[in-house]
């Protein structure tokens, strides 16, 4: 029974990007408020809080939901979001992403992954609009340094185009990370916002109604990066 859960969950999770077009509107709310959890919930804790001086300076912040599992090969997929900073200061509504990686190996169990990348430029958030965005290949991305560590933040660092948070212990300032692939998802972005543009309207026009489920969201960010 076990072997049969397991597989049969696997299996889900291997066609979620296929299911992913026929998910209802109140899906695509709640991965915004979860992405919106996840962020709080960093910000919450000393060992995760991101530092005000990196906030200040972030120009986009991509919020991570993944879900590995492993039988013979491992699988990690989920969803995000990616918000930017535009030219008057203020921040775009938040635009959905796909998020995965396959990885060969022997690997058992389910766990799951949240990750916070802040992107410290104008350029990063445009590779998503053509392409699949690998972090950490794509764009340079290290460990960003925490809030309540005593690892420097050098301007080497913070230059960087992705500073990378997640919840792994041992990871310290400035190492280098690769953290699998993101890529846009205008399926979802349609569903949310009810609109047909995509990602470069989504986040750098006023074309788009902002519903009430994502101000929330938007709200929080603005308040923790001015």
């Amino acid at each position: 029974m076990k072997k049969f859960f397991s597989f049969s969950l696997l299996a889900a999770i291997l066609m979620a990007p296929v299911a992913a077009n026929a998910l209802p509107r109140s899906e695509y709310v709640e991965r915004v408020e979860t992405c919106e959890a996840v962020l709080q919930q960093f910000m919450a804790s000393p060992e995760t809080a991101i530092p005000a001086d990196v906030l200040r300076r972030a120009r986009g912040i991509i919020i991570v939901s993944q879900i590995r599992a492993g039988l013979m090969f491992g699988v990690k997929d989920g969803f995000g979001i990616i918000m930017v900073r535009r030219p008057d200061n203020t921040w775009s509504v938040p635009a959905l992403l796909a998020a995965g990686e396959g990885s060969f190996g022997i690997q058992l169990g389910v766990s799951a992954n949240e990750t916070i990348y802040i992107l410290t430029d104008d350029a990063t958030p445009r590779l998503l609009f053509n392409q699949r965005f690998h972090v950490g290949v794509d764009a340079k991305a290290v460990a960003g340094p925490k809030a309540a560590s005593n690892e420097h933040s050098n301007l080497e660092i913070l230059t960087t185009p992705v500073l990378v948070y997640d919840r792994s212990k041992g990871l310290y300032a400035g190492a280098s990370v690769k953290a699998g692939y993101l890529t846009r998802n205008d399926d979802a972005n349609r569903s949310l916002y009810s609109t047909n543009y995509t990602l470069p309207e989504i986040l750098y026009s006023n074309w788009v109604t902002v519903p009430d489920e994502v101000k929330p969201l938007i709200n929080y960010v603005s308040s923790i990066t001015n």
